[in-house]
């Protein structure tokens, strides 16, 4: 059984990313949705500093990825209590009606 190199992980990281982006075009109504996507899309990124960190055998993409997962957490809760506000307020996460939001 071989080891899997990086261009693996940098493969399945393009894959990630791409479903990710398939998935915010396609889904623009589920709040919750988009923010999975977003998610994902992060931690394909992740993946890609990882992998290279790893073949380069330098900490500097590892230490990236740390400082990404405390933001991609920090967002993940504001948006959650965004989502919490939005159904107290309308009943729905229905993007399209977010319209009144603004300013």
């Amino acid at each position: 059984m071989s080891v899997p190199g990086p261009l693996h992980f940098l493969v399945l990281g393009a894959l990630m990313f791409c479903i990710s982006v398939a998935g915010l075009f396609i889904n623009r109504k589920n709040m919750i949705v988009l923010l999975m996507c977003i998610e994902l899309m992060l931690l394909s990124v992740n993946m890609n500093f990882i992998a290279f960190a790893h073949h380069l055998g330098d900490a500097t993409g590892q230490i990236f990825v740390l400082f990404i997962l405390t933001i991609a957490a920090a967002e993940t809760a504001i948006g959650l209590a965004i989502l919490v506000v939005l159904i107290r307020k309308r009943d729905t996460i229905n993007v399209a009606d977010m319209d009144q939001l603004h300013g």
